[in-house]
């Protein structure tokens, strides 16, 4: 763990701690997944950091052998499922990133990756790359939103990077739209990533991301959009509530939010200047009058 704490996804455990899975980098550059623990009495301080890995970067030919990064925990049936991205490197173009699965173990209470080969490859509907899941458990389907490229060009701010929409019955075979859920809107604009979503009872669904590119701004805002059934989005950044602070560890950059409630309140982490090389931080919701 020699730099980033990028990521951010909060799980809350039985002693009342709210556990942080977050993605950090060796002397290598390639990242892992590890957590750290906060407590909600003392505004979400750190409370300790786990001393090892929860996941690691697979050995040289898999697809994940540049490093993991978290995705999204999910608990269903009494099952927890880690979906993380995958980076590996290539020749032709930066990057190839896939989508891959651990499961925690009832015995050990470690998680081991569920296949040497990625739960969502590239396909004929997503033939460049895919990235961050976010998944929801829902009338007994598995919902996923998550980054697709639409091409890949001379260079990275060429690869048009959008959300898309998959379903699935198990949580492993994926049947895949070719719809773009969330799609590029400002100018300059090239890539939305790291999707989350939420459900309301009675207000749909609402996902919060990471923008790149908007006019003379070329790093990483946090938007979001809104929807009834989780199909069809409707963006709006301008209302998202959150910008770059005016020094200090966020002021280049805010991108890979978090929400959460917590007694009455909303919260966010979030990342920083860097891509989460700052660490993360807190933000809290703040009701006009």
């Amino acid at each position: 763990m020699v730099s980033h704490a990028a990521n951010p996804f909060g799980v809350w455990q039985e002693n009342g701690l709210l556990r942080v899975y977050f993605t950090s980098r060796d002397a290598n550059n390639r990242s892992h997944i590890t957590f750290a623990e906060t407590d909600p009495n003392t505004e979400f301080s750190v409370a300790s950091v786990s001393d090892e890995p929860v996941l690691v970067p697979g050995d040289p030919g898999f697809f994940d052998d540049s490093g993991v990064a978290m995705g999204c925990l999910l608990s269903v049936n009494g099952k927890e499922y880690l979906y993380y991205l995958a980076w590996n490197l290539r020749v032709t173009v930066p990057w190839l990133n896939t989508i891959g699965l651990a499961v925690k173990s009832e015995k050990t209470s470690r998680f081991a990756k569920y296949s040497r080969a990625p739960v969502m490859d590239r396909s004929d509907e997503d033939p460049f790359s895919i990235s961050y899941p976010s998944i929801i458990y829902e009338n007994g389907k598995y919902r996923m939103w998550y980054g697709s490229n639409l091409r890949w060009g001379k260079v990275p701010e060429e690869m048009d990077h959008v959300i898309k929409y998959a379903e699935s019955d198990d949580g492993i075979h994926w049947n895949r739209s070719r719809k773009v859920a969330v799609g590029l809107l400002h100018k300059n604009e090239y890539a939305i990533s790291k999707p989350f979503v939420l459900k309301t009872n009675n207000q749909g669904y609402t996902m919060f991301y990471s923008y790149r590119g908007n006019g003379a701004i070329t790093t990483y805002r946090i938007g979001h959009a809104v929807s009834a059934d989780g199909f069809d989005w409707s963006r709006r950044d301008d209302e998202t509530g959150i910008g770059i602070s005016a020094s200090g560890w966020d002021s280049e950059m805010i991108c890979y939010p978090f929400v959460f409630g917590y007694r009455d309140e909303t919260y966010m982490f979030y990342n920083g200047n860097g891509y989460g090389r700052t660490g993360f931080g807190l933000a809290k919701l703040e009701q006009d009058g």
